[in-house]
């Protein structure tokens, strides 16, 4: 694999070709940037509470960062064995860590330049997800592992694209610049980790397979599940049902990611599986249909029972 690894680091892109949360935000060094501010929250006044509270939400899950590093370097022969390895597997850690970095930081400028939101709560609550970790129940498997991220990268695109959609359609350009610049970094990221793990069933299909089959058994577990702001809610589900209600991450969207990676990885098309290996093929190739028609019924169920609640992020109102 590692050669292999080696040939795709090119989805990383160089620091010089990179671009940076200075590039888009207020140029505090200029004698303009009070001007610069003042547009920026002026923008931001159309943003809704509900496209507020997934991009709270968003921003949250990619200031965890450190959690997702530390779950790259549980899985055997895939760590950076000393901080700073020379091997493939560890340059792509650290780069890919390097490129998320911004993604929190830009996001978290613009909320806090904003003034829309209370800092300390959504503060407190990125202090309560990283002390409280994240299992994405891979047991430190680099075979799940792979297939996790490719999954979680899509979704994290997925969201990210639907918010700069979002954001442009109630005229606050620069957070739509802000999530499109989030978008292209996830979408190559997301490549990269389907590579990586086509890369895997190829060389071995059958525990390619099988890994996949049980990591959609589990249900993917998204990276800011336990998140909380102190209070007795449940402020994950409280976000999800926000996020699903104006259409940036939903059922429907679940289950067209497991259509895509199973089309991608070429699942129903490998041969010679037998035994629970086969068993597994034939599970993850009706997968996809299974949940489509569920969507609909989860989907109405969800709202018929989702009420308006208060967030901490917004001063307390309700959404």
């Amino acid at each position: 694999m590692e050669g292999f690894v080696e040939e795709n680091l090119s989805l990383l892109k160089t620091v010089s070709d990179s671009w940076q949360p200075s590039d888009i935000l207020p140029d505090m060094t200029s004698d303009g940037w009070n001007e610069q501010i003042q547009a920026l929250r002026e923008q931001a006044r159309a943003v809704p509470d509900d496209l507020l509270i997934v991009l709270v939400g968003n921003t949250v899950t990619e200031e965890a960062l450190p959690s997702y590093q530390t779950m790259l370097n549980r899985h055997p022969g895939i760590e950076d064995m000393t901080g700073a390895s020379d091997s493939p597997w560890a340059r792509w850690s650290r780069g890919w860590t390097a490129e998320e970095n911004r993604h929190g930081e830009i996001l978290n400028k613009y909320l806090y330049l904003s003034g829309r939101i209370d800092m300390r709560a959504f503060e407190t609550t990125t202090h309560y997800l990283l002390a409280n970790g994240f299992d994405p129940k891979t047991g430190n498997d680099p075979y799940y592992g792979m297939i996790y991220t490719s999954f979680q990268e899509r979704a994290t695109k997925i969201s990210h694209g639907n918010t700069a959609r979002l954001a442009n359609q109630i005229g606050d350009p620069t957070l739509g610049k802000i999530c499109a610049l989030v978008t292209g970094d996830e979408s190559r990221h997301e490549e990269a980790y389907k590579r990586f793990a086509g890369k895997i069933i190829e060389l071995d299909p059958a525990d390619g397979v099988l890994a996949f089959a049980q990591m959609m058994k589990n249900t993917v577990t998204m990276p800011a599940r336990l998140m909380s702001d102190g209070g007795p809610e449940d402020l994950y589900q409280q976000f999800a049902v926000v996020a699903q209600r104006i259409g940036v991450y939903t059922v429907r969207d679940y289950a067209d990611i497991i259509d895509h990676l199973v089309g991608y990885w070429k699942i129903t098309e490998l041969s010679g599986l037998t035994g629970d290996a086969a068993k597994a093929q034939d599970y993850l190739g009706g997968l996809a249909q299974r949940y489509r028609g569920l969507a609909e019924r989860s989907e109405a169920q969800l709202m018929a029972q989702a009420k308006k609640k208060p967030f901490s992020w917004i001063f307390n109102r309700a959404v």
